[in-house]
């Protein structure tokens, strides 16, 4: 009987969030149209932090996952900043989002694409990442308008634990439009869409996740310092979390 549950909750969960987006994705088609950017973008943020928000609220209502995110509700009224953390899953993004309305989002260009995601993602003005200097200057732009920025410093999930290699981009990002850039640390006890993990592969339940603040950095005056910098603070920073071994990588404490 457990099984059967598991296995309800989990394609329900899955179902959930295939149908949250597409719904958005279909409201937010004519509002790309009508809206003045401005509106566009604190409209679509709104909402998707909204929805993500009722979305982690019904796995945990279905016994699918316990999150303890509560540490992140202190940096909403904060003045902008570049939101940093490590990047175990694919549920990373939304347990963010779901704290902090002000936030743009750097995508992959194939999600902004997306039947599911793509209305809703320009509606709320994230970035595409197809070109990095465009990138660039966007965040730039938005972090100068007062937003908030979420970048994960390895640009994808970890490939090895406890972090992957830090890209430059978060410190170009940061230098560029000076403002400091914080950690977050994120943990759980369970592989389910990390890197190597099957979409549909259904996990031991309840998954737990809790995030709490790291070490917040000043914006940085040396791009390659500040990014060995920050990879050697995560690397110490994480040594004693709570991961999950990876299903297609080393973990660093393997080798």
């Amino acid at each position: 009987m457990r099984n059967l549950r598991e296995y309800l909750a989990f394609y329900s969960g899955l179902g959930l969030l295939a149908g949250i987006s597409l719904l958005w994705s279909v409201l937010a088609l004519p509002l790309n149209l009508v809206l003045p950017r401005k509106w566009k973008k604190q409209t679509g943020r709104l909402v998707i932090t909204m929805g993500f928000r009722m979305y982690l609220r019904a796995l945990s209502i279905m016994g699918a996952c316990r999150f303890d995110l509560k540490a992140l509700d202190t940096l909403q009224r904060e003045s902008p900043m570049i939101v940093a953390p490590n990047h175990p899953s694919l549920l990373d993004a939304l347990m963010v989002i779901s704290r902090m309305p002000n936030l743009a989002c750097i995508m992959k260009a194939e999600l902004v694409d997306n039947v599911f995601f793509g209305a809703g993602a320009r509606l709320a003005c994230y970035i595409r990442n197809d070109s990095l200097r465009r990138m660039i200057r966007l965040a730039v732009e938005d972090l100068r308008g007062g937003s908030h920025l979420l970048l994960f410093p390895e640009g994808t999930r970890s490939n090895r634990l406890p972090i992957g290699t830090v890209r430059g981009s978060i410190a170009l990002i940061a230098k560029e439009a000076r403002v400091p850039v914080q950690t977050v640390l994120i943990e759980t006890d369970s592989a389910f869409l990390t890197k190597g993990w099957p979409f549909f592969r259904k996990p031991s339940m309840p998954i737990h996740y809790r995030i709490h603040l790291g070490q917040r950095f000043d914006p940085p005056t040396d791009v390659r310092g500040f990014t060995a910098e920050l990879e050697s603070y995560f690397q110490s920073a994480l040594v004693d979390a709570k991961l999950p071994h990876l299903p297609a990588a080393t973990d660093v404490h393997s080798s």
